[in-house]
């Protein structure tokens, strides 16, 4: 029996003797390495949190003590060793383990996650309630390095510091340097400070000399002189947290010592760990980002399965070309050059390109300063992201009618990464917006006329949603407000952007059983020009809506509005939507047949409208 099958909980960890750790951490890669491979997920980030994670289990009791994970993209080793191990092989996939903790999953699991920097917040918050209520837990947060890009990091530790109140941070530094670490002074005291003699030594400092508040006084501002002069300050002592580190993040005994530590001083405490993203497979450690979240792959060669051309690549391809013949044109992501097409255009103008981090809400109003100087910034986002940027939308883009070009990537389902990264609010929050237009193309060719028409033919700011992944069958262009796809005289389907596809097979399954559909695809959703859906429902009397968004805002609801003060009778109306929009991970298809938003789910809806017409 291997090391990991021994492993079924967190208590299981503990017991293990030391020089069982590093032979479990490789077990634990190749068994990531082999189940990632099939089933998709973020390989680099958890091959290079191997050692902490077991660290911290060595620590921590997560059944009782709160471990609050940062976007969650390094939680797949604390959910093999907390005992799902057998279910692993599910990852991401429909009705299986989700690619991120979810208190719902496990007990193990503290709270839910999928985006950046929020983790010292939350935390702070469960320390506070252990406070209040008396209670005996402890509480830690893992937060990356790219996580800090975001302000809410700051805010969250900056309140944490003046709290005091008894919590770790663990920073996992896998990219960027925090501090320059000066000299061999520097290397020497980083050493010290994490061995255990250093450690037993600072527990016999703080216990002697606190029972002599007048000496410890004199030499603790002794200590305090030396250092400030002898390291260099950073941003979390100036903050007032403890500062341990930088600790290696591959060495597993000074990664236990080191936590255990930080856990007994009772205060605001942040980690310093070093680690490589990737660790342990050669061809993640050389292209981590290439490796951060992936399909399908060949373990032996590292080649992953591509699924070809998508709408993201087309943005970025599009936008570049615009931008060779127009310098006014600005790239901008959030941490996302390639998922959102945008590695192209960084390449093709750099000086034109910036990638601002996990920052969504700077980012648009970095916008909005660009385009208040004459500059067209264009800003490509995921749906889901773009969701913290409300506030900035409002107040630094529409109050002053800017010109704003927002590419809204991953828009309606995404699949296996869930309810975290599903855009399916958009529709809602952006149609809010004042004086926002919004276009949703239904393929490559209507994504390309549109980019133009939003950078050079429509004022204000503009928002293009489009899908993650490709086109389907539906590859012409049609980029009017309201095109009419499909004649016929019993009901109205109405669809905008990918669902153009579902809606317009089953208007040919309906004719296949004598029921005439009269097929009309929306591209401008706001402002609302719903003129052909009124003369249509005028005719038929039935409207049928397929959306891949929440229910609250969606454009079937205001449809049936317009319907309503035009006065027109609508006998029978069916909105086909996701409900509250909370919807779990699985692959597009599936999910799409589980709300019935696919063909079947959409020509059932219909001859259900028809026969209750009948009677």
């Amino acid at each position: 029996m291997s090391i990991l099958e021994r492993i079924n909980s967190s208590n299981d960890i503990k017991k293990l003797p030391e020089e069982e750790l590093e032979p479990l951490c490789q077990e634990l890669r190749d068994y990531m390495i082999s189940s990632i491979s099939r089933t998709g997920g973020h390989l680099a980030s958890n091959l290079g949190a191997v050692e902490l994670t077991v660290a911290l289990h060595r620590v921590y009791d997560t059944s009782r003590d709160r471990v609050v994970f940062d976007v969650g993209h390094q939680s797949y080793v604390h959910k093999i060793i907390t005992g799902r191990r057998d279910s692993f092989g599910t990852l991401r996939q429909h009705g299986g383990l989700s690619g991120f903790p979810k208190p719902y999953e496990s007990e193990d699991d503290a709270f839910i996650a999928g985006h950046a920097s929020n983790s010292v917040s939350v935390a702070l918050g469960m320390a506070r309630a252990r406070t209040l209520s008396h209670a005996d837990y402890d509480v830690a947060a893992i937060i990356g390095d790219g996580a800090l890009s975001g302000g809410l990091a700051y805010e969250g530790l900056a309140n944490a510091a003046a709290s005091g109140e008894p919590l770790v941070v663990i920073l996992n530094d896998n990219n960027m340097s925090i501090n320059e670490n000066v000299g061999g002074t520097a290397h020497l005291l980083e050493s010290l400070r994490v061995r255990p003699g250093y450690i037993s030594f600072k527990r016999w400092y703080r216990d002697v000399f606190t029972k002599l508040p007048g000496l410890y006084k004199f030499n603790h501002a002794i200590k305090e002189w030396l250092k400030k002069r002898l390291l260099p300050g950073n941003v979390f002592s100036g903050m007032g947290m403890y500062y341990l580190g930088p600790v290696d993040g591959h060495d597993i005994t000074k990664l236990e010592t080191v936590i255990r530590w930080a856990r007994e001083l009772r205060k605001p405490v942040l980690v310093h760990v070093v680690t490589k993203k990737g660790k342990g497979y050669k061809y993640a450690e050389e292209h981590p980002e290439k490796f951060h979240g992936v399909g399908r792959f060949d373990i032996e060669t590292g080649e992953l399965h591509d699924s070809g051309d998508c709408f993201s690549a087309k943005m970025g391809e599009s936008l570049s070309r615009l931008a060779d013949n127009d310098g006014r044109i600005i790239g901008i992501t959030a941490a996302m050059s390639s998922g959102t097409g945008m590695d192209v255009f960084s390449a093709a103008h750099p000086d034109r390109f910036f990638d601002v981090g996990i920052a969504e809400g700077h980012a648009v109003s970095m916008a909005g300063g660009m385009a208040k100087q004459g500059m067209v910034p264009v800003f490509a986002v995921y749906s889901s992201f773009l969701q913290r940027g409300y506030d900035m939308l409002i107040h630094d883009v529409a109050l002053q009618n800017l010109h704003v070009v927002f590419c809204v990537d991953r828009a309606g389902l995404v699949g296996s990464d869930g309810e975290t990264h599903h855009g399916v609010f958009d529709v809602s929050y952006l149609s809010s917006v004042p004086d926002m237009t919004v276009l949703c193309p239904a393929s490559y060719a209507e994504l390309e006329t549109m980019l133009r028409a939003a950078i050079y033919d429509i004022n204000g700011s503009v928002a293009i949603r489009y899908p993650r992944g490709g086109e389907g069958k539906y590859t012409a262009c049609n980029t009017a407000p309201e095109t009419l796809l499909r004649e016929g005289r019993d009901v109205t389907l109405v669809c905008y952007g990918i669902m153009t596809n579902e809606v317009l097979d089953a208007a040919e399954r309906l004719a296949a059983e004598g029921i005439s559909a009269e097929v009309i695809k929306l591209s401008m959703i706001k402002p609302p020009d719903f003129d052909l859906v009124m003369r249509s429902l005028r005719k038929t009397g039935k409207l049928l809506i397929s959306e891949d968004v929440c229910e609250a805002g969606c454009v079937g609801s205001r449809i049936l509005e317009e319907a309503a003060i035009s006065e027109i009778h609508v006998r029978a109306a069916k909105l086909l939507n996701l409900g509250e929009g909370i919807v779990p991970h699985g692959t597009v298809a599936e999910l799409l047949h589980d709300f019935d938003l696919d063909a079947d789910g959409i020509v059932s809806a219909a001859m259900e409208m028809m026969d209750k017409d009948l009677k």
